[in-house]
């Protein structure tokens, strides 16, 4: 129980630590253009702890819910020269893209280091020339599935199906899916792999499933190790190269989900809604994979809450970028009550939309991950 718990404290401050980096990226450009930074805190308040150094207080704060940088009149219009609002837009635009940038950042140098030190990585249903011991593994069990009555817990490698006389042997994702579709209301057995013992087990994949979770209720990856360390000054390369791919890769996917949801499709298969808690959950499972896996998927993680944080939403940089494009083509700034008003009305739906995501989707996650850590 301890082990689990330590898993889960690990993956919740490595979220932390993104959200300290994102903000730091906003606070070094601003402390580059003279800005003065009233507070760097990470938590929000109350306050636990608070030390000034120079001008700026750093903070710890109760709420460990991430981290926030308060730059001098960034929410208004304040007559100081050293203020955030007496920049030209174009340095305020930068001060904003800082934090963003800074996601990206953190994950060239995390992906660097998993090219660097070699490590099983995720590759989807893709070609996988570059990668040995190529297998399809269980990263998460639906509460109440079949998989879950079948005994199925994270870290399981599937291996192939039994039906009447017919095996068929798992290669990819889509093996499992095409599979559980065709049989769909039949008994099957299911071969698996767990800590070096082949176990048989029997399900039966539903007929109708609830939104986002499949057949037999379970979230696959497909991992391959790469075949060789790539040097200490080739590392940064593919590391570069691959947040570029990681990068055009999730705006396609996001493309994909709001097409689907456009036209009422709801989410793709394989596709959830995870929360904060939810997504803990899904760094804690990655750590069973090893450290590499772990640190792949925290910079994929980085990737995305970047591409999310440009989204033209107030409340998130995108949205704040907005407003200065509003301003640009006035001429004349908005309204500092205006924005605020509409910044703390979407704040406010975001936190309803997490709170949402937490009581649906991630509690029954985290309820799981606990039972699957038990077994194991």
């Amino acid at each position: 129980m301890i082990s689990i718990i330590l898993t889960l404290i690990v993956a919740f401050l490595s979220l932390i630590a993104l959200m300290v980096i994102h903000e730091f990226g906003h606070f070094i450009i601003a402390k580059k253009f003279g800005v003065k930074v009233e507070e760097f805190g990470i938590g929000y308040p109350p306050r636990i702890y608070g030390k000034k150094f120079g001008e700026t207080l750093y903070s710890i704060n109760f709420l460990p819910l991430g981290a926030f940088v308060k730059i001098h009149g960034e929410e208004g219009d304040v007559d100081d020269y050293r203020s955030f609002s007496n920049l030209t837009i174009w340095k305020r635009v930068l001060i904003i893209i800082g934090g963003v940038a800074a996601f990206w950042i953190a994950s060239i140098i995390l992906f660097s280091v998993v090219f660097a030190i070699g490590a099983d990585i995720p590759i989807g249903d893709q070609d996988a020339s570059e990668l040995t011991n190529v297998k399809v593994q269980v990263i998460s069990v639906s509460p109440d599935s079949p998989a879950q009555v079948a005994g199925l817990v994270s870290g399981d490698t599937l291996l192939g199906f039994k039906f009447e006389d017919r095996e068929i042997k798992i290669n990819k994702i889509k093996d499992v899916q095409d599979f559980t579709k065709e049989k769909a209301g039949q008994q099957v057995t299911l071969v698996i792999e767990r800590q070096g013992e082949t176990i048989e087990t029997l399900l039966t994949p539903r007929v109708e499933s609830p939104q986002g979770q499949g057949a037999i209720g379970i979230g696959l990856e497909r991992i391959g190790t790469l075949i060789k360390k790539y040097p200490w000054y080739q590392a940064p390369i593919k590391g570069t190269l691959y947040t570029g791919e990681i990068t055009i890769k999730a705006v396609q996917g996001l493309f994909t989900v709001f097409v689907d949801l456009f036209k009422g499709n709801g989410l793709p298969e394989g596709a959830a809604l995870a929360g904060p808690i939810g997504i803990t959950i899904f760094l804690a499972n990655a750590v069973s994979f090893g450290p590499g896996f772990f640190l792949y998927f925290i910079a994929a993680i980085s990737v995305f809450v970047a591409i999310f944080n440009l989204f033209t939403i107030p409340a998130l940089d995108g949205g704040k970028l907005i407003f200065l494009a509003i301003e640009k083509i006035k001429g004349k700034p908005v309204s500092a009550k205006v924005e605020q008003n509409i910044t703390v009305v979407f704040f406010f739906l975001l936190i309803a939309l997490s709170l949402f995501v937490t009581i649906k989707f991630d509690i029954p996650r985290l309820s799981e991950f606990l039972k699957s850590s038990m077994q194991r």
